[in-house]
């Protein structure tokens, strides 16, 4: 199974390639963060060449499927976050 990187480990690992302290390491993380979150509010695209792209894209409403009991459930309309990968961050990937 995959090991999961949180937030603390991206932040020790900031820290120590931009030569940051933690503290700054982690602004400048919820910075990054942050400012896609507020574009993607204002439905704008986000793209960083070699890694990828975030946009948000409108869902329609539609039913779907409870998968404890199977009962239909109505999943409403809403804009959703979406990240496409870029060829670099693909290739280095695979």
């Amino acid at each position: 199974m995959a090991r999961i990187v949180n937030k603390a480990e991206l932040v020790d690992v900031i820290a120590q390639k931009a030569d940051l302290t933690k503290v700054g390491a982690k602004e400048a993380l919820d910075v990054l963060l942050e400012t896609i979150t507020r574009a993607l509010q204002r439905r704008d695209k986000v793209q960083i060449t070699g890694f990828g792209s975030f946009e948000a894209r409108w869902r329609r409403s539609r039913m779907g499927r409870n998968p404890q009991t199977g009962a239909a459930v109505y999943i409403g309309e809403k804009w959703a976050p979406v990240f496409k990968p870029g060829k670099t961050f693909k290739d280095d990937v695979a």
